[in-house]
């Protein structure tokens, strides 16, 4: 798969504070790339350097084949970004924020339309943004970077606020994406969520990978009980290391066995394993 990102031994610091201490990793076409961490963790200066935002002190960084310094017009027009900090026009309908974008790319409205209509805003698109609720706001802003179709998306805190019927559609609207060879730089505190999403995905804690890898192959790695779960039809249950399961006997004449389920940790547990700390702590 083409290579968009590559990060080589990236450091940061803010005065004595390292936000970022050597980090490494890749992102290539059709892939959503989970970059997880409580606030202070190096996230945020993450994306920045990345889209050419702030400096790096050492290391290298190459972005859509462009070391970060020579990020040009093509580049950055290749990317779209939502993030907590990406403006608005609050004074102008929903509608008209997105036709100033589309017309800036010579895209036609009917694609917008489409768009609103995935992310649940259609009928919402005459509304001044000054009366949008944060997670309306949130949307169209995703919808706007996506106006240019670019093969680079960064996504930070995407559902957000949601309520789940509108984060499934954004869901499903990422993995649309991740077919047509985006690839997706996704920040989130939904651990369920990034299990479900990213194809790769690394644990940041106070600039430092903790952890990184597929969400199968972190959980593997970190499951230290490999204890499975036995349900019965009385909704009883038994939990037993999976190398007794071949001699695990019931009485067959009370009840049967309704599903078997192994019990691999999640990653939010590997997360306070790994730094004593949950996710969502400050």
């Amino acid at each position: 798969m083409k290579e968009l990102i590559l990060v080589k031994k990236i450091s940061k610091k803010f005065g004595s504070n390292i936000a970022l201490n050597k980090i490494d990793f890749r992102i290539e076409a059709g892939q959503i790339f989970g970059f997880l961490g409580p606030s202070g963790a190096g996230k945020t200066t993450t994306i920045k350097i990345l889209t050419g935002q702030l400096s790096y002190d050492e290391g290298e960084a190459v972005v859509l084949g462009k070391n970060i310094a020579q990020l040009g017009k093509q580049e950055l027009e290749n990317m779209g970004i939502v993030s907590d900090q990406s403006g608005y026009y609050e004074k102008l309908s929903l509608e008209k924020n997105l036709e100033l974008y589309a017309r800036l790319f010579n895209v036609e409205m009917k694609k917008i339309y489409n768009l609103l209509e995935t992310v649940g805003l259609y009928k919402a698109r005459k509304t001044m943004v000054e009366k949008l609720s944060n997670g309306m706001k949130q949307r169209m802003l995703l919808v706007r970077a996506l106006i240019n179709k670019p093969q680079l998306l960064f996504l930070d805190e995407p559902t957000s606020g949601l309520d789940p019927t509108t984060s499934l559609k954004i869901h499903e609207l990422l993995f649309k994406l991740k077919k047509e060879g985006v690839a997706i730089f996704l920040t989130t505190h939904d651990m369920d969520e990034a299990t479900k999403l990213c194809n790769q995905l690394i644990l940041l804690f106070e600039g430092n990978i903790v952890e990184k890898g597929t969400p199968q192959e972190i959980l593997k790695k970190h499951n230290d009980t490999h204890n499975v779960k036995v349900m019965f039809t009385n909704n009883s249950f038994k939990v037993f290391p999976v190398i007794d399961l071949k001699n695990f006997e019931w009485d067959k004449n009370k009840h049967s066995i309704t599903s078997i389920h192994s019990l691999e940790p999640t990653l939010e547990e590997v997360f306070i394993k790994l730094t004593g700390m949950r996710l969502n702590e400050q």
